[in-house]
């Protein structure tokens, strides 16, 4: 009889055959753990960082920029300083018009604009300049003004007149675009008067200007002004009043005759080569006059350019080839920071020009019909 066979892989000898592993079972799921909370840390704005970073190198490149103007600005009063560029108000410097050895100068002094205080003074010092040089031989004085106070017009003449009966230097008036009324006061000072083919000259007179503000206090503003004063004649001509005949004629006779007067016995020395002093009566009623007609009447010399001008001056000195120079102001660098006064915020002088009665040796052209 067949025996079976014999298996191996059995233990102990057991005549049973060896069974499959059980299945693997699934281990019962434990209970999860809990998550652990960790802290947020909180991001940075990029945005808010790089606003500052921005903000923070405009600042700094402001600061670099600051101290180098003001490094620069400090170097450079040193140097204006240490070489005598800082001058007072008596100092100014040469331009050259024309070029000419410095042994031989003929000086232009600029008369431009209205006639008042510190025109003259300006004027009074570039005289003062121009006859303390002994290489200046003569002075031009080039004028485009309409004229302006009486009394800044005055002295504009007696400084010329001055310098030429001190200095013996010969003065030219050159007129450009207009030289009336106290433009042409200034003129009569001068040896020769020469005037552009297109200049205005004449207005020889006087006029003073007033306002009368009782309409607009009483009318308009509802204020009714009141004045004390010591006698009749003392606030001759009011602001608040329209002037009487015998205000005109009072003031006439005090204010404008006399400069009138002045005026008309100074263009008669003046021109007394040319003019009678009948004929400048004649012509002193406040009219004006183109050049050809003002050469006509013999209130200048000789119509040209500004090259006439100099011809007429190097004629007058007994030069030629003359260096012409004009006065200018050098450059401050005090005024540039501010070392100046401030101007207020209420002029005063203008005030005192509309308030108070100006006499004035001036074409008043905006009142030409």
């Amino acid at each position: 009889m067949d025996s079976e066979p014999k298996t191996e892989g059995f233990i102990g000898g057991s005549a049973e055959p060896a069974s499959a592993p059980p299945a693997e079972q699934p281990a019962a799921a434990s209970p999860a753990a809990p998550a652990v909370q960790y802290p947020q840390i909180p991001q940075k704005n990029p945005q808010k960082t790089s606003g500052w970073r921005v903000f923070l190198n405009l600042l700094l490149g402001l600061s670099i920029i600051v101290n180098v103007i003001l490094f620069l600005t400090v170097l450079g009063i040193g140097i204006i300083a240490a070489t005598g560029g800082i001058t007072d108000k008596n100092e100014f410097t040469e331009n050259t018009l024309v070029d000419g050895p410095h042994t031989k100068k003929i000086a232009v002094i600029n008369l431009n604009g209205i006639i008042q205080e510190e025109v003259s003074e300006e004027i009074r010092l570039q005289i003062k300049t121009a006859a303390k040089d002994p290489y200046v031989k003569g002075v031009i004085l080039r004028i485009a003004s309409p004229g302006g106070m009486v009394s800044s017009s005055d002295q504009i003449h007696y400084y010329l007149t001055r310098l030429r009966q001190q200095t013996g230097k010969p003065v030219v008036a050159f007129m450009q675009t207009i030289a009336a009324s106290g433009g042409y006061y200034s003129a009569v000072a001068c040896d020769r008067i020469i005037a552009e083919p297109t200049a205005i000259t004449g207005s020889i007179g006087v006029i003073m200007n007033h306002l009368v503000i009782k309409d607009l206090l009483e009318l308009k503003l509802g204020i009714q002004p009141e004045v004390l004063k010591s006698g009749q004649k003392k606030d001759w001509p009011s602001l608040y009043a329209p002037m009487t005949e015998e205000q005109k004629q009072y003031l006439n006779e005090k204010l404008i005759t006399p400069a009138y007067e002045r005026f008309v016995n100074l263009v008669s020395e003046g021109r007394k080569h040319a003019l009678s002093p009948d004929q400048v009566r004649l012509l002193a009623d406040g009219s004006i006059y183109a050049a050809d007609e003002a050469l006509h009447n013999g209130l200048i010399d000789e119509v040209g350019y500004f090259e006439t001008a100099v011809a007429a001056a190097e004629k007058l000195t007994g030069v030629s080839g003359s260096r012409v120079v004009e006065y200018r102001r050098p450059f401050s660098w005090l005024s540039m920071l501010g070392a100046k006064s401030r101007t207020p915020l209420v002029d005063s002088k203008l005030l005192e020009k509309l308030l108070v009665p100006q006499l004035m040796y001036l074409w008043d052209g905006s009142k030409v019909n």
